[in-house]
């Protein structure tokens, strides 16, 4: 067997990441046989990869990252158009409005960077527009539940943000990597690596999590792409470093509502709606094709991290805030012929954990030799190397596939597409 790439994740970037990169080019890598994804949850994609909300943006980001939020919306939109996106995960191009209560005025005042510290909207990471410019919208959506006086004004529209369904995504991408050749174990992990003569990484042992079976493979490169499990898995495998990933959690719950009021969106467009309106949080709604509502915007940094991935149970409080909120922007009033909540289906409800880093921005990079511990080193350039790819915050989704290209051509030693320089594992 040829040496093989391994990608142990507890989460499914690495599965979003090696399709769509052009890594399986012969010129470039070695068979998709060669490349190894191993997954320890139960399930796949039982975080944020499946219940995310799925909003892409392409120039909603900071300087150091807008290269590559650019570059993967417009991956995913030339992944969309090549491969029936729009019935196979629901990709639709969307207008993106700010709903404003004539009682309330934004309390956040915040941008950007806000939203992962301090739990406050991610409309507030959308690019200012000039005085006079806004655009005040007359006919909001049928299923946006308004009050008189309010405000719904557009803040970007579907050349420059668009939405899909992660699971979908997800789903397809793993397909198409198994189609091609790529290799899945799990539930499996990873238990050890192991080096050769000259003391650089040579191998790693698999374990099947169901029938115990241990499989050595040859191996002289490994990506991490764990999500907010990325520092456990690295600890796990390299037990000497003294490394510690700069990665936290932001957990999100997040309800998916239908209705029979609800007539799908109109035409092609869905719409994605800001708001501050609720029980002290900034929710985020958007309508899928199809029907479905996601409504989002509960978050917290406190929330105990599962030792695996999985269906983490909900807390009610946070359930109870999400639904009341629901009620008062998605409920029926008497004129449709009920009250309230009496016609809302709740499909799905969920909390999921994001991985932020202090600086905002995510983690693109080769863990330099002299932190993987003693006695352990990788073979240089190409052939070799420990990459991590984590910290993407609430962009994990727009920005998967441009980090999947910049990922495997930093792993074969091409040239970049993107900047990444600011995306290091140390602040520059």
């Amino acid at each position: 067997m040829s040496r093989a790439d391994i990608l142990p994740t507890t989460e499914a970037k690495s599965l979003r990441y090696h399709f769509y990169t052009g890594a399986f080019s012969p010129e470039h890598t070695r068979p998709p046989s060669t490349i190894h994804l191993v997954e320890l949850a139960p399930e796949l994609f039982s975080s944020a990869s499946g219940h995310a909300g799925g909003f892409l943006a392409k120039d909603w980001f900071r300087p150091s990252v807008e290269s590559l939020g650019a570059f993967s919306f417009d991956l995913h939109r030339k992944l969309a158009d090549e491969h029936g996106g729009k019935e196979k995960w629901l990709y639709s191009p969307t207008t993106s409005l700010d709903y404003s209560l004539a009682s309330k005025d934004n309390p956040t005042g915040g941008r950007g960077d806000d939203w992962l510290r301090h739990g406050t909207s991610r409309a507030q990471a959308a690019p200012a527009e000039a005085e006079g410019t806004t655009k005040t919208v007359k006919h909001a959506p049928t299923w946006l539940r308004r009050e008189p006086g309010d405000r719904v004004e557009v803040i970007s529209g579907p050349d420059t943000t668009a939405q899909l369904d992660p699971r979908r995504l997800c789903d397809f991408l793993l397909q198409e990597s198994l189609d091609r050749g790529v290799r899945l174990h799990h539930p499996a992990s990873v238990t050890n690596v192991s080096t050769d003569v000259r003391g650089e990484l040579a191998g790693v042992r698999i374990v099947d999590e169901k029938l115990g079976i241990e499989t050595d493979l040859p191996c002289t490169r490994i990506i991490i792409a764990a999500g907010v499990w990325s520092e456990k898995v690295f600890r796990g495998l390299f037990r000497h470093s003294k490394l510690r990933m700069p990665v936290g959690s932001l957990a999100g719950h997040s309800l998916v509502l239908r209705s029979p009021r609800w007539k799908g969106v109109e035409g092609d467009e869905c719409h994605a709606i800001y708001t501050t309106h609720g029980e002290g949080f900034a929710p985020e709604i958007y309508a899928r094709l199809g029907g479905d509502i996601f409504i989002g915007g509960v978050n917290s940094s406190d929330l105990p991290v599962p030792e695996v991935p999985g269906k983490a149970e909900v807390y009610g409080r946070e359930i109870a805030r999400l639904k009341k909120t629901t009620k008062a922007l998605l409920g029926s009033t008497e004129a449709d012929g009920g009250s309230d909540d009496s016609d809302l289906e709740i499909v799905r409800q969920a909390l999921c954990f994001r991985p932020v880093t202090p600086r905002g921005t995510p983690i693109i990079s080769r863990v330099p030799d002299e932190h993987l511990g003693v006695a352990m080193a990788t073979r240089p350039g190409a052939e070799g190397g420990v990459y991590v790819a984590t910290g993407h915050g609430p962009w994990g989704i727009s920005m998967a596939l441009g980090t999947g290209v910049v990922l495997a051509e930093l792993a074969q030693g091409r040239p970049l597409s993107v900047d990444i320089s600011a995306l290091g594992l140390f602040d520059e």
